[in-house]
């Protein structure tokens, strides 16, 4: 009963951690200030504890930003100005998926390992929505193949409808009766 307490007072809701995740380098990440509010602990702390660790941190779990992905992150996110002015002296770590449940050994706080699971699922739950997303590509564009064929099929239809429904050209009628006027000759003599 204790565990399942525990576990509600650190769940945190799936729409905060989703707001949080940004694609980086072809990676779906969080940034470690991010993280470090998630966990409650300042981001100075959750930075030391990575570099005491960095050997559980390859490049595929965390990675430190560069100038230009921080200025791209600031037009997305609006994250805090240059130092001077309140903001970061150094730039920022983010983390995959894999950095995120390994952020939880390191940290060792039962909260830590809580909000892991719940980031986690959220990561598991986006790649099935990309991959759901993926495989309804694949069939609206074997759709449209299928229907780009029909669609001639069909318009060869369509055209040969219009030429039956179409009325037949009426052969110009020829007058009856005596005609009289420039239209022919009237059969006078005297002309």
């Amino acid at each position: 009963m204790k565990k399942e307490h525990t576990a509600r007072a650190f769940a945190v809701p799936a729409e905060l951690i989703e707001q949080r995740i940004f694609f980086i380098r072809g990676h779906k990440v969080m940034l470690d200030s991010d993280l470090a509010s998630l966990y409650d602990v300042p981001t100075g702390a959750l930075n030391r504890a990575v570099r005491r660790n960095l050997e559980r941190f390859p490049e595929d779990f965390c990675f430190q930003l560069t100038d230009k992905e921080i200025e791209a992150l600031r037009f997305q996110s609006g994250i805090s100005k240059k130092a001077g002015r309140g903001g970061r002296r150094y730039l920022p770590f983010v983390f995959t998926e894999q950095g995120v449940a390994m952020l939880a050994s390191v940290l060792n706080s039962a909260r830590a390992v809580q909000v892991s699971i719940g980031i986690v699922r959220v990561f598991v739950r986006l790649r099935t929505i990309i991959a759901t997303h993926a495989e309804l590509s694949r069939r609206l564009e074997e759709l449209e193949r299928k229907f780009e064929k029909h669609d001639s099929e069909l318009q060869y239809v369509f055209e040969a409808i219009r030429e039956l429904m179409a009325p037949e050209p009426v052969p110009p009628k020829r007058r009856i009766g005596f005609h009289t006027g420039g239209d022919k000759p009237s059969g006078n003599i005297s002309e």
